[in-house]
């Protein structure tokens, strides 16, 4: 039996859902025997790759780059998981909605500069108005809830989808 090609993004969020993945402990060696992890943050990959079964997205789609990257990811992938309140809600990356993106930067490049004040343009992906969860972009199959979610249920979603089974997550989960 192959192993299914399993992928994991981070967009607007602090790393702390991979943080939760990673404390699955010895149950990644569990997932290593059924899966491939083919893309993310702790694989080597520059391009999202075709043909993927499972994306676990953390983080809000913030930028010019997450929006092109999620688009890319939902061509590519069978199952999207968004993972954690930043992918589910946009939680606090969507603080920043209440300031129009131009003041936004003024007040964070210009305004809080001490040396040499003014918006980096070079290597710097542009802002969308606002930050948004997931699935306000593209399809999301599965949500999992939590800041970050627990590594209990990190690894019961992932064993579940492994197993070819839509995990129940109504009594495993909770926002914050």
């Amino acid at each position: 039996m192959s192993k299914i090609k399993l992928a994991t993004v981070w967009l607007d969020g602090c790393s702390g859902c991979h943080m939760s993945l990673l404390d699955i402990d010895e149950g990644i060696i569990a997932v290593a025997r059924k899966a491939d992890l083919v893309y993310g943050p702790l694989v080597d990959t520059q391009q999202f790759p075709e043909g993927v079964d499972v994306t676990l997205v953390e983080g809000a789609v913030s930028s010019q780059e997450d929006l092109k990257l999620i688009q890319t990811i939902r061509k590519r992938s069978r199952m999207i998981v968004a993972l954690g309140d930043c992918a589910v809600t946009s939680n606090v990356p969507a603080m920043r909605n209440m300031v129009p993106v131009k003041k936004l930067l003024e007040r964070i490049y210009v305004e809080g500069s001490q040396e040499k004040p003014g918006v980096p343009t070079d290597g710097v992906p542009a802002l969308l108005k606002n930050a948004l969860p997931v699935h306000e972009v593209v399809k999301v199959d599965l949500h999992i809830p939590g800041c970050p979610p627990k590594p209990e249920a990190i690894m019961y979603v992932i064993s579940e989808l492994l197993e070819g089974r839509k995990p129940d997550l109504t009594s495993k989960v909770k926002f914050g």
